[in-house]
């Protein structure tokens, strides 16, 4: 069974991606931005549900939906849009609209929705290929796949939420300050051109949430905690995914105290420092979905693979997700200044990560009178 979406809003497609597969997760969703793909993907496809933006930047949504119903009477039709007036619901109840999402949706809302219009299920086929091995499997990803797990405790208060159980927004707000997959995401949202309308870049987690609304920003978090496969991994696994978060917690929290000690503002040495792992998070990521759809993985086999994978994936997901670039100089900074234009962020960063690491104290010395501190 196949779905289709057609919306030029990238993550607001992926979310909506992610509730779909957490429904029926052996669907196929297929996703498109411009109205001529979607048309040209169906006539050479067989969707069983299809969903629509109305305002698209090549023609109206409506052009697709026109043309599926003139040779199929039953597929269900989902608009999704920002378009709630009466005269463009009215336009194209003609056509046999299933539902109707408003954007900023509520997540819970379209679970209910799609959960009425799609099979529900368990994951049979859609496990890593268990005939290769996982660094072999590491080696096939596309950038776009590439991802970084979330943390367990974060992952169990969104799942709540959408369980219905009692929900505190400002707790939640508190822990994600912490998680780096939910910052990195919230950062490179704020930054797409979809919400970056003023042309300012959005550098930390705080300026995303401001820029994104509650809404918004909390719909993100719960299309990554409702990915497939990602409960957390038992084992070596989530060993090394704990102990690479509370490296990336403690060089924020030294970053943060640093920057303060130099007048300076903390908040985007603190998203640089809990990126800083990102390549480490991602290989660990696609180990807990390798583990928990059933193939096995030796601790060995793990650290060869971070060891060869990180850098690579670190520099995939800054590119793909669009990070800003004083944000990745940042994270660059907690390995190696750069030769030229050094700016004291740039050494406060550098100082907080020879600190962590107790590297040579001379070096330590030289940062410090770099930063102003002495």
């Amino acid at each position: 069974m196949r779905v289709m979406i057609l919306d030029n809003d990238r993550w607001n497609a992926e979310v909506l991606e992610k509730i779909i597969l957490s429904i029926s997760p052996n669907l196929k969703v297929d996703i498109y931005s411009r109205v001529h793909q979607a048309i040209a993907a169906h006539r050479e496809g067989d969707y069983q549900l299809v969903m629509s933006e109305l305002s698209l930047p090549d023609a109206p949504g409506s052009d697709l939906l026109k043309q599926i119903r003139r040779t199929d009477s039953t597929t269900p039709l989902v608009i999704i849009t920002g378009q709630a007036d009466r005269s463009s619901i009215m336009a194209v109840r003609p056509l046999g609209i299933s539902a109707f999402i408003t954007k900023p949706f509520q997540v819970r809302h379209v679970l209910d929705c799609l959960s009425k219009l799609l099979p529900a299920g368990t994951a049979t086929d859609s496990s890593p290929a268990h005939s290769t091995s996982f660094k072999e499997h590491l080696a096939t990803l596309p950038a776009q796949a590439l991802d970084l797990p979330v943390i367990a405790t974060v992952r169990t208060q969104l799942l709540n939420y959408l369980d219905g159980q009692p929900f505190d927004l400002r707790k939640l707000a508190e822990s994600m300050k912490h998680d780096p997959a939910l910052c990195a995401k919230l950062v490179a949202v704020a930054n797409s051109t979809a919400y970056n309308t003023d042309g300012r870049a959005c550098l930390s987690h705080l300026e995303a949430l401001r820029k994104l609304g509650v809404q918004t920003s909390l719909n993100i978090a719960l299309g990554m905690a409702l990915r497939q496969f990602t409960q957390q991994a038992e084992g070596p696994v989530k060993e090394m995914i704990e102990r690479q978060l509370l490296a990336t917690d403690q060089l924020a929290e030294k970053a943060v105290a640093l920057a303060v000690k130099c007048n300076k503002e903390p908040a985007l040495l603190h998203t640089a420092a809990l990126l800083h792992r990102m390549g480490e998070l991602c290989v660990l990521y696609h180990a807990q979905v390798w583990v928990n759809s059933g193939s096995s993985l030796g601790e060995d086999e793990l650290l060869q693979a971070i060891n060869l994978f990180s850098e690579n994936f670190a520099n995939s997901l800054k590119v793909n997700w669009q990070l800003p670039m004083p944000l990745r100089e940042l994270i660059g900074a907690v390995y190696a200044l750069p030769k030229t234009q050094i700016r004291r962020k740039q050494v406060i960063m550098r100082l907080a990560a020879a600190e962590q690491r107790d590297e040579e104290p001379a070096s330590i010395e030289r940062l410090r009178r770099m930063a102003g501190l002495t």
